[in-house]
């Protein structure tokens, strides 16, 4: 039988995220050589999308997304989060499309209603993906809370940065990114209608 979380048990799945990015998570930004770039894998297997109907990666080719893995109860992404909703509201307007990836660590953490209570609390404006069944951590191979992937306005991963840190660094590379041109003819995925997603919120 589960137990529901005590503050006690929610102090600790708090350090013990801490302790997880901390020690696991490398340390800077980095750019990922041209050579080595790879489509981005998608929004994968989302429970639900909060902030926003659903989105997926062919429909926002043209723009710069940024891909941001959280959870609520995870001091280092609550530490990260205000420069991810700044970037949000300073460049929403200019191409830049943020999406907060949900991805529990606890069991307690899949509840739509908690993390709808926490986005209401930390006043997230941008789009909020449900990632209860790791669908989309896994197609991006993630490994930690937080973690940042910038995507091209090709539909590339072209950055990424793990932990906590490198703001100057990722907030640059968003403008470097916003400033490149469109692709001059879009893409045949594109136009094609969505795939099914979830239920909105």
């Amino acid at each position: 039988m589960r137990i529901p979380p005590t503050p006690l048990v929610v102090a600790s799945a708090i350090a013990a995220s801490v302790a997880f990015v901390t020690l696991a998570a490398p340390s800077g930004g980095s750019d990922i050589p041209a050579a080595e770039t790879q489509p981005a894998p998608g929004f994968r297997d989302i429970d639900a999308w909060l902030n926003s109907p659903p989105l997926d990666l062919a429909s926002l080719r043209g723009k710069v997304v940024l891909v941001d893995f959280w959870t609520y109860t995870c001091i280092n992404c609550l530490n990260h989060l205000p420069y991810v909703k700044e970037w949000h509201a300073k460049y929403k307007d200019q191409g830049l499309v943020v999406v907060g990836v949900h991805t529990p660590e606890f069991a307690f953490e899949k509840s739509t209603r908690n993390v709808k209570d926490a986005i209401d609390r930390l006043q997230i404006r941008h789009a909020v993906a449900l990632d209860n069944g790791y669908g989309t951590w896994k197609a991006f191979r993630n490994q930690y809370w937080p973690a940042v992937y910038l995507i091209d306005k090709q539909g590339r991963i072209v950055y990424s940065h793990f932990g906590e840190g490198s703001y100057g660094a990722t907030e640059k590379k968003i403008q470097a990114l916003l400033a490149e041109p469109a692709p001059a003819t879009p893409p045949a995925a594109a136009s094609a209608p969505p795939a099914a997603a979830a239920s909105t919120s």
